[in-house]
């Protein structure tokens, strides 16, 4: 299957269409360790190119910075990759965001491919041309608008995924759900949970949630690429994610666990404000709890984790742009909401 994001630079994403890929260039395959040994054997049996190098990094979101970003560079300098070379990235979102951002600044700009590993990155971070890496002031603070040039989402690298990372998946596929499209909820409800955590009896459920989620995306993306409007509803659950992951230095939760507490969060902070109902909030957080996802962060200093939001990207002339859930498929972003009214929404998790 083909979906095709409709940007300035447009392409598509194939999923469970990779067979063999022909490159006249030179290829760096960018991936993680873990990947590496699971995976990359199989790839390199598909990749067809004058010279195709490996870098392999080290797992984990703490080493989403500024240097590995240089060690990368410095491998790729010395393989002697000219402005004609390919990057493809091969791994889970970490893996997506740093090889965009290299593939944007490496003299200047060099074509790259996701070829995602995890279903997080399937149905949201190798979509789309974000890309980033983190400081000690927050996450994907550094980085660039840079679009693949083909995405290829394989199924069979899901294969290998835990019940824990599938779940932190489905926390972003949860998310589209809830503010773009309520009916699909009635679908994730549906999912029977231990069959869907058990990867090697879902692959037909993943296939669909990667395909509307894409679907989604796309949607969303060639409507507003830069992330001036829209878009910004993707962040959903994710202004509070980002300080729950900095706070715990990137070490407690997956990207996704994160997203579901900030949902959770958000949820809660909707629901004071009266843009959501009790019901629906109850019902998003149940739907949370089936696919064990956690709903809870212990909060030690308010004041300090509300000053942390001003790191936020979509942070604007020193006020708080929140996308929050007003309904079923539906969000909006509030920039004008008193200090007070979040303070009271977080003192719920102390």
């Amino acid at each position: 299957m083909q979906i095709k994001i409709d940007v300035d630079r447009s392409y598509f994403v194939f999923i469970d269409e990779l067979e063999k890929i022909y490159f006249d260039t030179k290829v760096v395959i960018l991936t993680n360790d873990t990947v590496a040994k699971l995976h990359l054997d199989n790839l390199l049996h598909k990749i067809h190119a004058k010279e195709v190098f490996v870098i392999s990094i080290k797992d984990g979101e703490k080493y989403k910075n500024l240097q590995t970003i240089e060690e990368i560079l410095n491998q790729m300098f010395q393989y002697k990759l000219d402005r004609k070379s390919l990057l493809i990235s091969f791994g889970g979102g970490v893996i997506s965001d740093m090889g965009g951002f290299v593939a944007s600044i490496y003299q200047r700009g060099i074509d790259f491919i996701n070829i995602p590993t995890t279903l997080l990155a399937c149905v949201d971070a190798s979509v789309g041309g974000k890309t980033g890496i983190n400081n000690k002031f927050g996450k994907n603070l550094i980085g660039s608008f840079y679009q693949p040039k083909a995405v290829y989402c394989q199924s069979e690298y899901l294969k290998t995924l835990s019940s824990r990372e599938l779940a932190a998946g489905m926390a972003e596929f949860i998310k589209m759900a809830v503010i773009f499209d309520g009916k699909i909820l009635d679908f994730i409800e549906n999912l029977d949970e231990n069959d869907f955590l058990n990867s090697n009896n879902s692959e037909q459920n993943i296939n669909q949630i990667i395909q509307e989620s894409v679907r989604l995306k796309a949607m969303v993306v060639s409507k507003d690429e830069k992330e001036s409007g829209l878009r910004m509803l993707l962040n959903y659950g994710h202004t509070f994610a980002h300080v729950i992951e900095n706070q715990t230095k990137y070490k407690k939760y997956l990207h996704g666990e994160a997203v579901a507490i900030g949902m959770h969060m958000a949820n809660t902070l909707a629901l004071n404000l009266g843009l959501l109902d009790a019901q629906v909030c109850q019902r998003v957080k149940k739907i949370l709890n089936k696919f064990n996802l956690p709903v809870f962060y212990k909060i030690l200093d308010v004041e300090k984790f509300y000053e942390a939001f001003f790191l936020d990207k979509k942070t604007h002339h020193e006020k708080i742009n929140f996308i929050l859930p007003c309904g079923l498929g539906k969000a909006c972003i509030k920039n004008d909401i008193a200090k007070k009214d979040i303070i009271r929404t977080l003192e719920e998790f102390l």
